[in-house]
């Protein structure tokens, strides 16, 4: 059994070392006259519209009188702005002002280009090492990697992953598609590819998982300076109709635009109809088709692009 005194001081250490490395990475903060309390506010009403009082008080765990305070604060600095309830006139909801979105699209480009200075003084390697670590610290300290039926998710991949990833497209589109074999070798020989070339700087796979399983994926692969292309989507069917394909699908198409692609493209087959349904959605257009004969079936393979300027 680990020495809990040296536990304890090894948490310390790292954390004194986080608090002076969270100072450098967020010095951009200090040129906005806002204090940490504030910024976490706004923070959690640029997710949400229109969030009650209430909820908001919950889920930064600030008491309310507190946040009543820091509410009127950002009111006189035209941030915020509260609306009574119409059900309850006793409470209100909470919303940011132009301005306040305004200042929170600056502070993310800002931050952004202190991670940007921070990733590009690091090998590829390090990179993968770095999020990787920082995603254990977050899993472990929050408890999502219980395996309670929750869902996170990670944006690096681990060893395992590959060999799981060609295991779940080799089942589920033999089970719902009936594909055969010769699918599961071309899932094999398309992640061999991705390896030999995958980087940080250019290339992305997004992982939801539940249990400690893979249940959900997809990956952005840079083509060109200004193209890239998805691959490698899919969701387990026990986690279908829970939003975890558009979340996925969203969080991939937004670090597209991070990277400044202006098209991002994916292949599909006609098939694939719920899933072309979710690509309409998020404005994916057809821009190519042709018959073929493959996987053991006479389908239509597809082509969608989304242009992002």
């Amino acid at each position: 059994m680990p020495d809990l005194n040296s536990l304890i001081d090894s948490v310390a250490s790292f954390h004194q070392f986080y608090e002076r490395f969270n100072s450098q990475l967020s010095r951009s903060r200090s040129k906005h006259p806002l204090s940490n309390a504030e910024l976490r506010i706004l923070y959690e009403l640029g997710k949400e519209e229109n969030l009650p009082a209430g909820r908001l008080a919950a889920v930064t765990g600030t008491d309310p009188g507190y946040l009543t305070r820091i509410l009127r604060s950002l009111e006189k600095q035209e941030l915020v702005i509260r609306q009574p309830s119409r059900q309850d006139g006793r409470s209100f909801s909470v919303m940011l002002t132009t301005a306040a979105k305004q200042l929170l699209q600056t502070l993310e480009m800002e931050a952004k280009d202190d991670i940007t200075a921070l990733l590009t003084g690091l090998s590829d390697k390090q990179q993968e090492q770095l999020t990787t670590a920082m995603g254990t610290v977050q899993q472990v300290l929050s408890g999502e990697n219980t395996p309670n039926g929750a869902i996170t998710f990670r944006q690096q991949l681990l060893p395992g992953d590959v060999g799981y990833l060609i295991h779940l497209h080799g089942e589920l589109y033999a089970r719902e598609m009936g594909y055969n074999l010769e699918f599961e070798g071309h899932v094999c020989k398309t992640f061999h590819e991705m390896l030999a070339t995958y980087s940080l700087a250019k290339d992305r796979v997004f992982l939801a998982i539940s249990g400690g399983k893979i249940v959900g994926s997809v990956a952005v692969l840079g083509s060109t300076r200004y193209l890239a292309q998805l691959r490698w989507f899919l969701v387990h069917p026990d986690f279908r109709g829970k939003g975890l394909g558009k979340k996925l699908l969203s969080d991939a198409i937004a670090f597209c635009k991070e990277k400044n692609y202006q098209t991002v493209y994916l292949m599909t087959t006609s098939m694939q109809t719920t899933a072309i349904t979710l690509y309409k959605q998020l404005g994916f257009r057809k821009s190519g088709e042709k018959l073929l004969q493959q996987w053991g079936q006479q389908l239509y393979e597809q082509r969608y692009d989304l242009d992002l300027v």
